[in-house]
């Protein structure tokens, strides 16, 4: 079952911060038992009467703390204030152990804001009575200590010493919570397998399950992506300074910090040197670093999270994974936005971002008001899962599900048919049918020079851009082999996770395979929807040690590798990013299979040059599944 919450824009009556966004809904909204006419309403996205806001100000204060093994790490406090001075009332905090600073120098005026200052989000919280920390991870900003790796067994062991020391301050009612997104998403779910009894509910935001399929999806090192985050959080630890902490009035004890992070951990060298899931080093290896070789310690844990996440995020598929392996009370939202930007970037970005903002403040305050305040706004009451079904890049309805894979689910298998190699004049005229093609094959020469472009997923991820922007990707099909379907005689939803199966055969033995789900208008304009990708080498499905909502896992350990033998038809079974699209009716569906990526992954030297071969027939059918979801389903549906 699923509900469906028919909106343009958001309303609210709620003030958050500087902005107040109107949340209109039309039939499918769920009942809230009457509060309504009470004037208590608590449901996605809106938020009355259980909740007061009491206070219009805050003031910061910093310090050091030093954690159980002697390091000094830089601590910022917002707390709510009236006519200036913070309030001695014992009040729920909700803290983040941030790898970036902790708090913010602007450039024009010299001040120093707090993370407060600068997030709406956080002004809410401390309207409704939340005390809000941040705190630098060890190595970063003003804090000292070397960063040994990344989310270390140290890093993660200061999370615990910093739970219990907010826990315990006189402004504190001793209820913690964690908010934060990306690093600071995935130091929550880390934070929470240390087990500290304050801890009672985190909300993390876009944050990664497993590492190795961060860096090296399918074998392929994402060098673009590690290259620009590595250099940024160098940059961030060593030639950004800081604000310095109350008392450290010429930065004495932030110019102590600073010199000790001159040894911090190659980010660059260390990922790039990972190729294997069993690498292993002191510094680095996804048994120890990886947050999804820690599912036992997290969950035992058992601290309530909100997943939040967004279609187009680098760690979409993640955020899914954190549900379906997640032991203690829980909740997923889904938006259709990217990790950094709000959305497709478009003349409409900072509407979006706005919305995005509101919709966030809304329910990270409903969580936290009935995890850290006990009140009983029924949010645990909803279905599970809120997610935007995409009518376009960036806009949607909001629709929600007790369950993922999505119930109602059906998976229909699209073959490729009569495709034929690349063309510069033309997008060659592959078909995408329901129906089994006839036995052949499409020849293709490796071209390194497809790309998804410099403004992707991954670009916005790190600080590549501001803004996420695909572009038309017309020109970059006509370099590759693409398969498109006839226009559609409907609106045609896909929701959840595309599986492709690629027979391959090549000249060289490895290759890279690239996979793009694109949809295509009346005047042939083709924008982007997903993405999938796997090293031909790394094709062997093993066992996952987690759910892995049945999806094909590639392990990727050090003998796990199978090289290609040249010319013998192979199967490459992968999986896509995960997405809820409606393909218009008039439209048409393209799969487009490349064999680089340019902006975003690495080149294989060893395949340069070789011919691929994509068959196709009853012995050899290469296809996509795509998870069709009725696109009305949510709306008839409703209740729990």
């Amino acid at each position: 079952m699923s509900q469906s919450y028919r909106c343009g824009r958001f309303t609210s009556a709620l003030s958050i911060g500087l902005l107040a966004f109107s949340w209109a809904c039309g039939s499918g909204t769920p009942d809230v038992g009457g509060e309504a006419a009470a004037g208590r309403i608590s449901e996605f996205g809106r938020y009355e009467g259980h909740s007061e806001e009491r206070f219009s100000e805050w003031v910061r204060s910093s310090q050091y703390v030093t954690t159980s093994d002697g390091t000094r790490l830089a601590v910022d406090v917002v707390r709510p204030a009236v006519d200036g001075v913070a309030t001695d009332e014992p009040l729920p905090v909700v803290w983040t152990h941030s790898r970036y600073h902790r708090a913010f120098t602007d450039p024009e005026t010299g001040q120093v804001l707090s993370i407060v200052d600068v997030s709406p989000d956080l002004q809410l919280l401390v309207h409704h009575g939340y005390v809000v920390a941040a705190v630098g991870v060890r190595g970063s900003g003003a804090s000292y200590g070397r960063y040994t790796g990344i989310f270390s067994p140290e890093e993660t062991r200061d999370a615990y010493d910093i739970i219990e020391w907010l826990a315990t301050q006189s402004w504190s009612d001793g209820n913690v919570g964690m908010y934060g997104g990306s690093y600071l998403g995935i130091t929550q779910y880390r934070a929470a397998g240390e087990g500290h009894p304050a801890l009672k509910a985190i909300f993390p935001n876009v944050a990664a399950f497993d590492l190795h399929e961060i860096t090296h999806s399918g074998g392929i090192y994402r060098d673009d992506f590690i290259e620009h985050w590595g250099k940024l959080t160098r940059d961030l630890d060593v030639n950004v300074a800081a604000p310095v902490v109350d008392g450290d009035v010429e930065g004495v004890q932030r110019a102590e910090a600073v010199a000790e992070h001159q040894g911090n951990w190659d980010v660059i060298d260390e990922l790039a040197a990972a190729r294997y899931r069993d690498h292993d080093t002191p510094s680095y290896a996804s048994k120890r670093n990886s947050p999804s070789q820690q599912l036992l310690a997290i969950n035992s844990g058992f601290v309530p999270a909100y997943h939040w996440g967004g279609w187009y995020d680098t760690f979409i598929k993640d955020t899914l994974r954190w549900y379906v392996n997640y032991s203690a009370p829980q909740k997923v939202g889904i938006g259709p936005w990217s990790h950094g930007a709000s959305s497709w970037g478009d003349d409409n970005d900072a509407t979006r971002r706005e919305e995005r903002i509101a919709l966030r403040s809304i329910e990270q305050l409903r969580w936290f008001d009935h995890w850290l305040k006990g009140i009983e706004n029924g949010i645990m009451n909803e279905h599970p899962i809120h997610y935007v079904q995409m009518d376009s890049p960036g806009t949607g309805t909001w629709h929600s599900t007790n369950g993922w894979p999505h119930p109602q689910e059906t998976r229909v298998r699209y073959f490729f048919a009569g495709g034929a190699s690349g063309s510069v004049d033309s997008v060659n005229d592959g078909v995408l049918a329901t129906e089994l093609a006839e036995e052949g094959a499409d020849r293709y020469q490796t071209d390194y020079t497809t790309t998804t472009g410099t403004m992707s997923r991954w670009d916005n991820a790190v600080g590549g851009t501001d803004r996420m922007a695909y572009p038309d990707m017309v020109a970059n099909d006509r370099k590759s082999l693409t398969y498109t379907t006839e226009p559609l005689a409907g609106d045609l939803l896909v929701a959840g996770h595309p599986i492709v199966t690629l027979w391959a055969s090549s000249s060289a033995s490895d290759g890279h395979f690239h996979v793009l789900l694109e949809e295509v208008d009346e005047a042939g304009a083709s924008t982007y929807v997903t993405e999938g990708l796997l090293r031909a080498s790394h094709r062997t499905h093993l066992e996952p040690p987690w759910n892995n909502l049945g999806l094909p896992w590639q392990r990727s350990n050090r003998d796990d590798p199978v090289p290609l033998t040249p010319g013998e038809p192979t199967q490459l079974r992968f999986d896509l990013h995960p997405t809820a699209n409606v393909f218009d009716a008039g439209h048409r569906i393209r799969v487009v299979v490349m064999t680089a990526d340019l902006d975003n992954t690495e080149e294989l030297a060893s395949a340069d040059g070789a011919t691929i071969e994509i068959l196709r027939g009853a012995e050899h059918g290469s296809s996509i599944e795509l998870p069709i979801v009725p696109d009305e389903a949510a709306v008839t549906a409703g209740g729990l």
